[in-house]
């Protein structure tokens, strides 16, 4: 199969992993009808959250991920669905529209970046100095805090597992 474009390696990620404490944060979260500064926490005290770092909405790979997520149903699992990408709330609440993925939590706007810095997944991007975005990842924090799954893109473009993530999610 011929690509329209180049896979590229990323380089290694110093990411949270399986049985670590998930970094807690604060960014606005945006559903279909407003957004709010919400912590992560706050989520978790709700039950188990699935944060889903995507690049910039609108891009091809943060366009699969959601519409792949949603065909799965995933949220009929129990946990809440949580976006991150350095897009804006108004991008978000079009995202949202557009994705269909009104049930899920949201999408935390965090355009400096700094929360997929936490977590160990910011790419810088080729070229901008100074301008990162989240590479993809998958992480499924339990109540507690604890990550009860993680998957990390190492190349691009790469999407999770998404058979993978449904058996983590039916874990719970």
């Amino acid at each position: 199969m011929e690509l329209d474009f180049e896979v590229v390696d990323l380089p290694d990620a110093d990411h949270v992993e399986e049985g670590d404490e998930a970094p807690d944060f604060t960014r606005p979260l945006v559903n279909d009808e407003y957004w709010e500064d919400v912590a992560l926490s706050d989520l978790l005290n709700d039950g188990p959250v699935l944060l889903v770092f995507t690049p910039m909405d609108g891009a091809f790979p943060s366009t699969y991920i959601w519409n792949e997520l949603r065909d799965r149903g995933v949220a009929e699992y129990g946990a809440q669905i949580a976006g991150v990408s350095i897009s804006s709330p108004y991008e978000h609440k079009t995202t949202i529209e557009e994705r269909d993925i009104q049930d899920f939590a949201g999408l935390f706007s965090d355009p400096q970046n700094g929360v997929a810095e936490q977590y160990g997944v910011s790419h810088d991007l080729d070229g901008m100095a100074g301008v990162s975005e989240p590479r993809p990842a998958v992480f499924l924090v339990a109540a507690d805090g604890t990550v009860e799954y993680a998957w990390v893109a190492d190349e691009w473009p790469n999407f999770p597992d998404y058979d993978a993530v449904e058996d983590a999610l039916a874990g719970l």
